[in-house]
């Protein structure tokens, strides 16, 4: 008896242990992290649609989480780029981020810069804050501060301020439905052209939702395209030749992106780029307000700056810069040089508009942007200088802009929108040439050996159709 009473106490002891063991060796499936919440990506046509939400630092875990391989490629990609272009290394774009840059960024902003850092961090990707802002000015630092810190040690300046992008914006008699139409296609380098591909649909907790383009890791669009939900249509195009820039100001990336999320007129977005300007990455601003049908060319320099406004007109740009005295005092920027490309595409643009005034709409402007007629030797293209351009072809290049015969740049991708589609947070976007050529790095490569070094950083460009997409959008 005492025998099979123990049996079955031992029995019951073993059964007990098995159960606790397999009780501790049990875990809950982990819950959805709250930081993650409601966010998503898809792909379609070339382009990455990324949808944020929330208080600053979940908007930035969702953007470092969702797009961790991409912004780790970029980075990657970058790194060994402005070193070969600017002859300083990527130690130097992070002192002088967490020195010039990070101490006059608000609060909200630098709380989402740090939450990508986390949400990179959480995705695989060893990265730090210095990264990330430097990230961001991948503009403003190579190509307007160096200069003015080379000038103030007395150099040479290793690089000048490009001329990225062409655009327009009208409204009025000039457009068919009387209301605004605008457009933009970007022109940069392919190495980082190849990868401005990002849909980023983010609605904040405070201020307005955005639907804009942008690149991987980058807090604002950074070509500057996007709508809000209240009604402000906003692109840009920069000024060639740039040569200001103050150092106490406040980055142009974070007022650009503040500008598209707390603009509710025009007005507002001029008083926000204003404040705490440093001239970096200096634009004509292409504004509209889809409330009120007014457009503005808000053309910002350092010092200089000038707001021009209608409601019966239109705007473009292409690198030139507009007002006499900024064109003086703060930019070498030659407007003897007709056949450049900047004013090239000038003269292109007023013909296009002289020829569609009263009919211009959102697909006018998609052809406008995919256009490749070379104003100057009046003959098809695509060159430099057609606003769907393609500089590898040029035995000239474009050297105002630092860019060698046949450098490997131009149009990467063209976005159009109209006060229909604005209303309903939506525009088209087409990933690659609009002109449909396809760019393929090993042709390239093979064909151009001087460009041997970047090899592994550029990748084929594909041109892909023009695609619509809006706020909220599912696969």
């Amino acid at each position: 008896m005492k025998m099979r009473l123990f049996k079955a106490l031992l029995l019951g002891l073993t059964l007990l242990w098995s159960s606790q063991l397999r009780f501790a060796q049990w875990k809950p499936p982990p819950a959805e992290d709250d930081r993650l919440k409601g966010s998503y990506r898809f792909e379609r046509n070339g382009w990455i649609y990324v949808h944020l939400e929330g208080a600053p630092e979940q908007i930035g875990y969702q953007h470092g989480r969702l797009l961790a391989k991409e912004t780790e490629d970029l980075l990657r990609v970058l790194k060994p780029f402005l070193h070969h272009e600017t002859k300083r290394d990527w130690e130097f774009y992070r002192k002088a981020s967490r020195d010039i840059l990070w101490p006059k960024i608000d609060s909200e902003f630098q709380r989402e810069i740090d939450g990508i850092v986390k949400g990179l961090n959480d995705g695989g990707v060893k990265v730090d804050r210095w990264d990330i802002v430097a990230l961001n000015a991948l503009e403003e630092l190579p190509y307007y501060y160096l200069p003015w810190l080379d000038r103030q040690q007395g150099r040479v300046p290793t690089t000048h301020a490009p001329g990225n992008c062409s655009a327009i914006i009208a409204t009025g008699s000039y457009t068919k439905d009387k209301r605004i139409v605008m457009g933009h296609n970007i022109w940069t380098d392919y190495i980082v052209g190849e990868r401005w591909n990002i849909i980023f649909d983010i609605k904040p907790a405070r201020g307005y939702r955005i639907l804009m383009d942008g690149l991987p890791g980058v807090i604002t669009s950074d070509d500057d395209f996007g709508i809000n939900s209240a009604g402000i249509m906003i692109t840009e195009t920069t000024i060639t030749g740039f040569t200001s820039f103050d150092p106490a100001g406040s980055p142009e990336f974070y007022r650009a992106r503040k500008a598209m999320q707390y603009s509710t007129s025009i007005d507002d977005y001029v008083r926000i780029m204003l404040d705490g300007n440093n001239g970096g990455y200096a634009n004509d601003w292409l504004v509209g307000d889809n409330k009120t049908g007014e457009i503005a060319l808000f053309e910002l320099g350092l010092k200089e700056h000038s707001v021009r406004r209608t409601k019966d007109g239109y705007f473009v740009g292409s690198n030139f810069p507009v007002d006499p005295k900024l064109a003086k005092l703060e930019t070498n920027f030659d407007f003897n040089n007709l056949q450049g490309s900047p004013l090239a595409r000038k003269a292109r643009w007023e013909q296009l508009v002289a020829k569609s005034k009263s009919t211009i709409d959102v697909e006018t402007v998609k052809q406008m942007e995919s256009d490749t007629y070379d104003s100057f030797e009046k003959r098809a293209g695509p060159t430099e200088r057609s606003l769907c351009g393609l500089v590898e072809t040029s035995p000239r290049g474009i050297p105002e802009w630092d860019w060698g015969k046949f450098f490997p740049g131009g149009t990467a991708q063209a976005k159009a929108v109209d006060g229909h589609m604005a209303e309903t947070m939506q525009f088209w976007a087409a990933m690659g040439h609009p002109c449909g050529h396809d760019f393929i790095a090993a042709t390239f490569l093979k064909e151009h050996p001087d460009y041997g070094w970047m090899k592994g950083l550029l990748t084929d460009m594909r041109s892909h159709p023009w695609t619509i997409f809006t706020s909220s959008m599912s696969k």
